[in-house]
């Protein structure tokens, strides 16, 4: 391919508007001294796309969304050593670029990890963003030991086990010993069952109940939805010195008072808080590649449930379908060759 092929989007528009993306055509990127430039074989969703892309402000430029990829390295920077042309990588990029819906991007080398040759593409698509978000809260934030089977005895309570973040948390947890008890609908028990968790947990019910038929207290909550209805439910379950962590930015006040007696932490998780810093940057690879690892070795799945061939229509689609909400697994998008 000659030239560079992108999806981006017109402004805040919503994804039921038929021109919310745009196809645009662009040079393939040339990599700065410390960028690899990689030919994309697939992408994949995130709500994150969905909220950078409501913020946008109303005429704007066309924005390229898109964070998870996986790909074949075409061009190297200058410093760039860890990689050469022709390696296969996977990523999840920087919000202070254009992202994955396009066929070429060009990625912080750091950001960037080697990825298994045969393994399928939607599957590495659907890993690095829900992969890093999980093993840092899980190991980073509340500070479980991220090696198998080291937290036997300790529990955790995810709280929309199902989701994209979920899926790879309770597995994580699962492998690291963790008792894991998740939250969902009925009829994703299945599903929770499969990707590691011991308890799972009807979200209707009475959550505080539920937990204490089994456990009075859970060494970790992670709340991957609204944190405001379940705060005091986290209080009432965390264990002393215990940490209860989100990845959703809380739209109403958070009463922690009910943690001060346990002197239990409260956690926010934001995977690009790294790149968009500068901060322990060199972590992000390291994890990447463990998370490779546990995927080769049959530790993980990548909770793929449903792909699509990159094209405007089937990103409107698949986008469509992310913000109607109730997904299980990941959506991804693979490039046409």
């Amino acid at each position: 391919m000659s030239e560079n092929i992108a999806y981006a989007a017109n402004g805040a528009k919503p994804a039921t508007d038929p021109d919310c993306f745009t196809e645009i055509t662009l040079p393939i990127p040339t990599p700065d001294v410390d960028d690899v430039v990689v030919q994309l074989e697939a992408t994949a969703l995130n709500p994150i796309d969905t909220k950078r892309r409501a913020a946008l402000p109303a005429q704007t430029e066309p924005v390229i969304f898109g964070y998870d990829g996986v790909g074949i390295v075409s061009a190297v920077g200058r410093d760039v050593t860890a990689f050469k042309v022709g390696q296969r990588v996977l990523y999840s990029g920087t919000t202070k670029r254009p992202g994955s819906y396009q066929h070429y991007q060009s990625v912080p080398a750091a950001l960037v990890a080697n990825a298994p040759a045969a393994a399928p593409a939607a599957d590495l698509a659907a890993l690095p963003l829900v992969g890093l978000t999980a093993w840092e809260l899980l190991f980073e934030k509340m500070g479980f030991t991220p090696q198998a089977d080291a937290n036997s005895g300790q529990s955790v309570l995810v709280i929309n086990g199902a989701g994209g973040v979920g899926s790879m948390l309770t597995q994580l947890a699962h492998w690291a010993g963790l008792t894991v008890y998740a939250t969902a609908s009925p009829q994703h028990f299945d599903w929770l069952l499969a990707h590691g968790v011991d308890h799972p947990l009807d979200y209707h019910a009475d959550i505080v109940q539920a937990v204490q038929a089994h456990t009075q207290f859970v060494d970790g909550v992670a709340i991957l939805y609204a944190p405001a209805p379940y705060i005091q439910a986290a209080a009432t379950l965390i264990a002393p010195l215990g940490h209860v962590a989100t990845i959703v930015t809380p739209t109403d006040p958070l009463d922690l008072a009910a943690l001060k007696p346990k002197a239990a932490s409260f956690d926010q998780e934001y995977m690009f808080t790294k790149s968009d810093f500068g901060v322990q940057v060199a972590s992000t690879r390291q994890i990447l590649t463990q998370l490779a690892n546990l995927y080769q070795a049959g530790q993980l799945t990548a909770s793929v449930t449903q792909t699509w061939p990159l094209t405007l229509a089937n990103l409107l689609t698949a986008t469509q379908q992310l913000e109607a909400g109730h997904t299980h697994g990941k959506l991804c998008l693979l490039m046409e060759a």
